[in-house]
């Protein structure tokens, strides 16, 4: 198994910046360290972490799935087409 690359890795803390789950580093940093986020179902305290693809993070009641750019675009190059959740946040609620 070979290690992700630098392009298919972002850090815990710049992931929730990125989704919008906090709006600076200084607010992620407190939820990471106050042990207020989930990384696959464990409390994950490393706010440098590297998260890859396939990556599930919960956080505020919310849950989200890492995943490229290019499983967004359903470009691939693995094969597979991520499920509509992985390119979403889902809350739990049925449709």
């Amino acid at each position: 198994m070979t290690a992700p690359s630098a392009e298919e890795s972002i850090q815990l803390d710049q992931f929730l910046k990125l989704i919008g789950a906090v709006p600076t580093g200084g607010q992620a940093k407190v939820l990471i360290q106050g042990g207020q986020v989930l990384l696959n179902d464990q409390i994950e305290t490393r706010r440098r972490k590297k998260l890859v693809p396939g990556d599930m993070i919960e956080v505020l009641g919310e849950q989200y799935v890492v995943s490229t750019d290019a499983e967004m675009d359903g470009s691939s190059d693995v094969g597979e087409t991520p499920a509509a959740d992985e390119t979403e946040k889902s809350s739990g609620e049925t449709e």
